[in-house]
């Protein structure tokens, strides 16, 4: 490159002449190349196509949800029955029903029954958690119902949520469930991202793969 003054060669990306100081017009940088991505380039739940997240939506979801339930009350009742044996659940319950014939009714009796079904109680409590969080907060970010409909759960950029953030989730759905007409649950199939009040108050996102 030479000066457009005096003639004297000078580097291309100076912006003097060192010969005379005239200032040296720079040439224009290219433009970058256009790269095309194709179609099927993307991270699962995302539609590079369409470049929004592939949101699960209401009837998979209840499709998972009763898949879940199924199973969770298969392990409830699995564990009701050795806990009915060790507790003998059963003959309290007859012995509440032979209490009208005797004409009143035993307190240690009623106080037996109430441990053994508080105690059921809290075993189904802690099963449902631990299913929820554990399955949503592992590889498969998925409980098997929502594994089985190939849905998972995210937070809201679309990153793996944490066992902690699963838990939160969980037990968020107790104010789902408060709503009447569960209509916390159906505005999974009106809101913008498909999200029921829980995963609003969670920060969570149900995706499909």
């Amino acid at each position: 490159m030479f000066c457009s003054k005096c003639g004297a060669a000078i580097a291309a990306d100076s912006a003097f002449c060192v010969s005379c100081g005239t200032p040296q017009a720079r040439p224009a940088l290219g433009a970058p190349a256009a790269v095309t991505v194709p179609s099927n380039v993307g991270v699962a739940g995302y539609s590079a196509g369409r470049g929004q997240f592939l949101y699960g939506g209401f009837w998979l979801r209840f499709v998972a949800y009763l898949i879940d339930g199924l199973i969770m009350g298969v392990a409830i009742i699995a564990l009701f029955i050795p806990l009915a044996a060790i507790t003998g659940a059963a003959a309290h319950l007859r012995g509440l029903e032979d209490a009208p014939r005797h004409g009143e009714v035993d307190p240690a009796l009623v106080a037996a029954i109430l441990s053994v079904v508080f105690t059921l109680l809290g075993a189904a409590l802690l099963i449902t958690w631990l299913y929820h969080a554990y399955f949503e907060s592992s590889a498969w970010q998925a409980t098997v119902g929502k594994r089985v409909v190939n849905l998972y759960v995210t937070d809201l950029s679309g990153q793996p949520i944490s066992f902690m953030n699963a838990t939160g989730r969980h037990f968020a759905k107790i104010v789902t469930g408060l709503i009447p007409l569960a209509l916390g649950y159906i505005m999974a199939a009106i809101t913008e991202r498909r999200q029921a009040l829980h995963d609003m108050i969670a920060g969570t996102l149900v995706l499909r793969r």
